[in-house]
Order: structure tokens, then C-alpha cells, then sequence
């Protein structure tokens, strides 16, 4: 599958879930897929989408939030993998788009291409994780409950829309979705 159709595949099945995507082409990708209030596109800040999600599960368990983040990112912050497992919020889902390069940066590969696995390295810090390689698959495994990593195989597809690059705004949007009054 590609990544524009595994961020579909996770549109589909969000539901109201807060879903925090990393810079680069996973923003792209569910920007192009499903641009929703209930959306964090991040900016300027690789390797923070999954430490981003965390403390938004932590400070709001009623809200499901999945992380859309790529292998060179997560490679960037694997600590916030062990924080997960330390605190296991039950409400959160990091989905890795690993196409085994930094796409966003000219394609140039990452350590997955070479055999380092994400999903190994979340299991040893006590998160349950899984791989999977088709849409079916991802579906069936971001609808388990529980602190989540799901490795999602993708090939490469290239960016169809970028999301606006004014941070405030998508700050102030996503705050106002998720009921968060501003004093």
C-alpha cells in the first residue's frame, strides 16, 4: 500500500479521534486525505509527532488519538517510545508510515532500510506493536485498544496537497475542536 492510501485506510476508521501527523509528507498525506478540525499538522519539529500525541492522550484519556508519523522521525525520538510504554495510555495509537527512507529530504534511506525494526524496538520499551503491509490489515489494527505502535509497510506516493503553514491558525482550529478554551 501506498502511505496516501494507508492515511486513507486510518481516515476511514478515526471516527472523532484527534490525529497528529508529522511534518513532511505524512502531513501532506492526511491533509490530501481528510483535512479535518480534528487534525495537528505539524511544522518544524521531526521526531515530536509521537511525544505531541503522547501528552495529548495524557492530558485528555476521553479523546482517541492516533499518531501518523514516519520511520526516519520516530529514528529521530525513539525515548518517546519508552515513555509510552512507561505510562501506557490506553487511548493512544502510533501508526509509523515506513517506506524505509526520509522522503521528505530527497529519499535518501533510513536505518529500517538496512533491517533496523520500529516494531522490535517498541515491543523491548512494552508497547504492543505490530507490523502490517496491506489497508485491511492497518484497519484491523488501529481498532485494538491500548497503547498502540502499528508499522505500517507503505511505498513511497507523492504528495498531492500540503496543508497552510500558518501555525496559529491550525493550533487555534484544533484546540477549538477538542473543546480547549484559551484564556
Amino acid at each position: 500500500m501506498t502511505r496516501l492510501e494507508a492515511t486513507r485506510a486510518i481516515c476511514a476508521v478515526a471516527g472523532d479521534a484527534a490525529i497528529i501527523a508529522s511534518l513532511g509528507h505524512p502531513a501532506y498525506d492526511l491533509f490530501a486525505a481528510d483535512d479535518r478540525p480534528r487534525n495537528f499538522y505539524t511544522w518544524g519539529s521531526m521526531g515530536l509527532a509521537s511525544s505531541i500525541g503522547l501528552g495529548l492522550a495524557l492530558a485528555r484519556p476521553d479523546v482517541r488519538v492516533f499518531v501518523l508519523d514516519g520511520d526516519g522521525s520516530l529514528l529521530m525520538n525513539l525515548g518517546s517510545l519508552a515513555t509510552i510504554g512507561l505510562l501506557q495510555p490506553p487511548n493512544l495509537v502510533v501508526i509509523v508510515m515506513d517506506n524505509e527512507e526520509y522522503a521528505t529530504t530527497g529519499g535518501q534511506p533510513t536505518p529500517t532500510a538496512y533491517g533496523a525494526d520500529l516494531d522490535a524496538a517498541a515491543r523491548a520499551m512494552r508497547v504492543d506493536a505490530t507490523t502490517v503491509r496491506t489497508a485491511p490489515e492497518l484497519t484491523a489494527a488501529v481498532a485494538r485498544p491500548g497503547s498502540l505502535v502499528v508499522v505500517a509497510k507503505v511505498t513511497e506516493s507523492a504528495p498531492t496537497a500540503k496543508p497552510p503553514l500558518d501555525y496559529v491558525g491550525i493550533r487555534d482550529r484544533f484546540m477549538t475542536a477538542l473543546g480547549v478554551v484559551r484564556g
